[in-house]
């Protein structure tokens, strides 16, 4: 092809030899949806996909599946001239597989077949984007213009603690990586733009349960027992207050209760109860610190209540921490591919994303894909009546292809 023409044209040309055959596939997998850790048919869908394309993708242990496009590490460029510089090492781009247990209410032809299971997060436009960006490099790689090998990962189990993307790194998935990126769908940006945000994108998540205990009793005498539902109580209003005292407000640490438990009548003081919820925090050092903090708030706000208390603090995933020269290379590719007025600033968020696992590696960046048609109805996700303009495959598939296929050309 004509040096003339540019990356971006010669993405576009791709992404529009693949994008009717990837946007069936998106729905395929919507129609087939498949729950953390069993998304067995969906791997195999993409695994056939990826072999027809004359690539060899790496299933790995139970779901999922790794696969290499373009020239090695440390090895000649895709010219293959002598004056080449060795290529660096591999840039990653992430999917995410699974469904949610809810009932799919999105009414449409590819709708859910499997009863209370759904694509309600946008995981199947996530891998059908990863998917057409693999295709479409794969294209530049057979013409001799891939400069810079990619991985694709296509990741099990991220809406489950703890996240696939634990294994799919014990599986080696960052070997030889230098960089990675990935996209969320976000049914509040309208489809052609995309939102980022340098640093926290999105927050730690971790789930926490605090149960107490003491002999019981009448409520006429509350004095010869622990009044285990007035320790909860306490528990419920003091602790949040605790935390955001012993800790830095501009971290954003945030503990909701989700869940309480304790008795089942109105005299009687129980013996056990129960709340459960959730502690999420933006920065990850703040995050390092909580677990110790969140304990001694506990054990300190029921001391005078003479009851047992057990501290269950099951740590989630960490903050996604946006690296700030990934960004500006995202930020670069959309204004290539998608326009210059493409990017907005997201905000943060206060849910758990476990691409934040692969950022403990190396440096990367997530961006939100907007899903959105202009003047439309804004969905949000994990709801079962979730849609999105398709066009957005093709955006995410040109987006993720750019800024994979490096600052050359």
């Amino acid at each position: 092809m004509s040096a003339d023409v540019t990356l971006a044209a010669r993405i576009a040309a791709a992404a529009a030899r693949h994008v009717d055959e990837v946007v069936a596939i998106r729905r395929d997998i919507h129609a087939h949806p498949e729950v953390s850790r069993a998304e067995t048919r969906t791997t195999a869908l993409l695994a056939d996909r990826l072999r027809a394309a004359g690539l060899e993708p790496r299933l790995l242990p139970g779901t999922g599946l790794l696969c290499d496009v373009g020239p090695e590490p440390g090895g000649a460029t895709a010219t293959g001239t002598a004056d080449d510089e060795p290529s660096p090492g591999r840039v990653a781009l992430r999917a995410d597989l699974d469904a949610l247990p809810l009932q799919d209410r999105c009414d449409l032809p590819w709708a859910s077949t499997v009863p209370g299971v759904a694509h309600a997060c946008g995981h199947d436009v996530h891998t059908a984007v990863v998917l057409g960006a693999g295709l479409v490099l794969a294209d530049l790689h057979a013409q001799g213009e891939l400069r810079r090998g990619v991985r694709l990962v296509f990741q099990p189990a991220e809406e489950v603690q703890p996240g696939g993307s634990l294994d799919v790194l014990a599986a080696g998935a960052m070997d030889g990586v230098d960089e990675i990126y990935a996209v969320h769908c976000d049914p509040k940006v309208d489809v052609g733009r995309i939102g980022t945000r340098i640093g926290p994108i999105t927050s730690a998540s971790d789930e926490v349960s605090v149960t107490i205990a003491s002999p019981g009793g009448h409520t006429s005498r509350p004095h010869l027992t622990g009044d285990v539902v007035y320790a909860l109580g306490q528990v419920i209003t003091q602790v949040p207050a605790v935390l955001g005292r012993r800790l830095d407000p501009r971290s954003g640490v945030n503990l909701t209760w989700g869940a309480v438990h304790a008795g089942s009548a109105h005299n009687a003081i129980p013996s056990t109860g129960t709340v459960r919820g959730t502690l999420r925090c933006l920065d990850v050092r703040a995050w390092e610190f909580a677990g110790q903090v969140l304990h001694d708030a506990v054990e300190q706000v029921v001391a005078p209540y003479e009851v047992e208390v057990t501290v269950h603090h099951t740590r989630g995933v960490p903050p996604v921490e946006n690296d700030e020269r990934c960004t500006g290379l995202l930020e670069a590719a959309a204004r290539d591919v998608l326009g210059p007025d493409s990017i907005l600033l997201t905000e943060q968020s206060l849910g758990g994303e476990d691409f934040a696992w692969y950022l403990t590696k190396v440096p990367g960046a997530m961006a939100r894909l907007g899903t959105r048609t202009p003047g439309g109805r804004s969905y949000d996700i994990h709801q079962g009546d979730l849609q999105v303009d398709e066009r957005a495959v093709d955006a995410g598939m040109r987006l993720l292809a750019r800024v994979a296929a490096g600052q050359d050309g």
